[in-house]
């Protein structure tokens, strides 16, 4: 059986966590001495939303000023975009607020996207990062909100599940009315650019 699935690219500032998020997700381990991603990294993890599955191909990106120029290569023809800050980290809270400005200006914005503020398993004192200020954020650009700690592997499942529902409920023909398959032959066409 083929399984629907759609491009994830996650977003970032670099220590922001981005690859310890998409290893929890996908292995269900965590490395505290996660190097930084050079370029990107492509993953692939099946959700599974009642009786239906999906599959996320994720492109965990660089974070790195310096790969900042490829971003879009990677985000262009996205599905969902996942942007990461570190909760314990302002600038990179902003730096998140460009990234999904960024995303929302370019010609091809991606329909399902969600903030995530990562490390929430640090102690409130070390928080950089008001969450209702976070989440006023989000909603005001039509996204989910989630504090995650990919060292606790809180919320993580749940954030990458709330996109797959997103798009499950936006595409009700993914679903056949027989016990829950997925139909995968509503292929949108690619267009041109011109």
């Amino acid at each position: 059986m083929n399984i629907p699935k759609g491009k994830l690219v996650l977003l970032g500032s670099s220590s922001a966590g981005k690859t310890s998020l998409a290893t929890r997700f996908v292995k269900n381990t965590f490395n505290l001495e996660q190097q930084a991603t050079i370029g990107a990294a492509f993953l692939t993890q099946v959700v599974n939303i009642g009786k239906t599955q999906f599959m996320f191909e994720i492109w965990d990106t660089a974070g790195q000023e310096r790969y900042a120029a490829i971003a879009p290569a990677y985000y262009r023809e996205a599905a969902f975009v996942l942007v990461v800050y570190d909760v314990s980290d302002a600038k990179s809270y902003e730096r998140a607020k460009q990234w999904v400005a960024e995303v929302k200006n370019s010609n091809r914005t991606p329909k399902f996207m969600a903030l995530c503020g990562n490390k929430c398993d640090l102690v409130k004192e070390e928080w950089q990062v008001d969450s209702s200020e976070a989440q006023v954020f989000a909603q005001q650009n039509q996204m989910i909100f989630s504090e995650t700690s990919a060292k606790l592997n809180k919320n993580v499942v749940q954030v990458f599940t709330q996109l797959a529902e997103q798009h499950i409920k936006a595409n009700p023909k993914l679903l056949e009315n027989d016990g829950g398959k997925i139909r995968i032959d509503e292929v949108e066409p690619k267009k041109g650019c011109c």
